[in-house]
């Protein structure tokens, strides 16, 4: 048998790339983003880093020290446009500032965005400043949340907590019954519900609690999604996801 050498052709075009890392015990994040980037023109690469249970602030700010490597091992030595960072609580306790920097030092060129202050531009945007918080987490870290808020100059006029410790028994939060009880929840004079956490199941109800409650509805997820495509081009009025994308 003889073997014959050929010349390959290679694209010269390739899609905007993002990068997601994703906590090693998230079940949803992922989910979310394959759904909305099903039909996008950008590539979608993810990782995983591990995380540490109960949901802590000092088991959130040890988190970080995989950040650099774990970004690393997304494509390796190759450019990646947008490098998502997918974790709400973590982002906060940490500082966006600090992990930018620690994702920079892998992937100097990327973009970098995270729940927080993906949630942060999402308000500006729609020009909220009344909020409704809804938390999984223990009380402490549900009040990181709310501070990081009002640090913001952001008014907040109700705030719910789970008092959920561990990060696997968010992912398993039923989603008909969440709808429920966010439905029941007194949001007062809010301007927006915001759903914090990467691991629930808000992205598939936020229409239908947009019309229900008459107000805004933000989740994670929800922002995060969004200011990835605003940072790759690729917003390009996406239905069935909420008043944010329009």
């Amino acid at each position: 048998m003889n073997s014959k050498k050929i010349k390959p052709k290679f694209i010269k075009k390739t899609n905007p790339r993002v990068g997601l890392i994703v906590l090693a015990t998230d079940v949803m994040i992922e989910r979310d983003f394959l759904k909305v980037f099903n039909g996008i023109s950008a590539d979608l690469f993810v990782n995983r880093i591990t995380n540490y249970n109960p949901v802590t602030a000092d088991n959130l700010k040890k988190m970080t020290n995989n950040i650099t490597s774990v970004t690393e091992n997304i494509l390796p030595g190759e450019k990646i446009d947008c490098i998502v960072y997918g974790c709400t609580s973590g982002t906060i306790v940490s500082g966006y500032d600090n992990i930018k920097k620690k994702i920079n030092l892998a992937k100097p060129d990327a973009n970098v965005t995270a729940p927080s202050t993906a949630v942060l531009n999402a308000l500006k945007k729609k020009k909220i400043n009344k909020i409704s918080i809804v938390t999984p987490y223990i009380k402490s870290v549900n009040d990181d949340v709310v501070n990081f808020f009002k640090n913001n100059n952001f008014e907040i006029t109700s705030n719910t907590y789970f008092d959920i410790k561990s990060d696997i028994d968010i992912g398993k939060v039923d989603q008909d019954k969440l709808f429920d009880i966010l439905s029941s929840i007194d949001h007062k004079n809010a301007e927006a519900l915001f759903v914090s956490c990467t691991s629930l199941p808000v992205l598939n109800i936020i229409e239908k609690l947009e019309k229900k409650l008459d107000i805004t509805v933000l989740s994670s997820n929800q922002a995060l999604i969004w200011e990835t495509l605003e940072k790759i081009n690729r917003n390009n009025f996406i239905k069935g996801y909420g008043s944010l994308f329009f």
